[in-house]
């Protein structure tokens, strides 16, 4: 698979799933694991584009397949427009989600640069947070779509 840009070969036994794989055998952390059933989204990636739960998807089927995580979304050191609107508009609170809140909104903003509030709340609909901080995702997300976040990938994380 390429995993973050890179070509990666991995030997695991057929049952694990793609999470177990991206946290346990290689130290991805990021991505975190609630409910383990695919009813939450913590666990969300970028499965070729697409948003997919890590915690369902087994590592064996994503073979050939792109695989990006949230350490994937920016070089190390780096954030994206996206995460500097959640930052600036803190939408992280406990932070618990956010990873898998990134992974979903930058899945919506590249298939629908604009989306209107009705599109990004069904987009963000499997992720649960349970700050309550919906509100202000849905605000980082509106300014990221009206160009308020340059994504500048030179920007430094805080």
């Amino acid at each position: 698979m390429t995993l973050n840009g890179r070509r990666i070969e991995v030997d695991a036994p057929s049952e694990t799933t793609l999470f177990e794989l991206l946290h346990g055998h290689l130290a991805l952390t990021g991505t975190k694991l609630a409910c383990a059933r695919g009813e939450c989204g913590a666990c969300s990636v970028l499965l070729d584009g697409a948003t997919a739960y890590s915690c369902l998807t087994l590592a064996a089927g994503c073979s050939g397949m792109s695989v990006v995580t949230v350490e994937g979304l920016a070089p190390p050191g780096s954030l994206t427009a996206l995460q500097r609107a959640f930052v600036a508009h803190d939408a992280t609170q406990c932070g618990y989600c956010t990873p898998g809140q990134l992974i979903a909104a930058h899945a919506l903003l590249a298939d629908n640069p604009h989306p209107s509030d009705e599109e990004i709340r069904e987009a963000m609909s499997g992720n649960l947070c349970r700050c309550g901080t919906y509100p202000k995702i849905l605000t980082a997300i509106r300014a990221v779509a009206r160009g308020e976040f340059a994504d500048d990938r030179s920007a430094r994380a805080p």
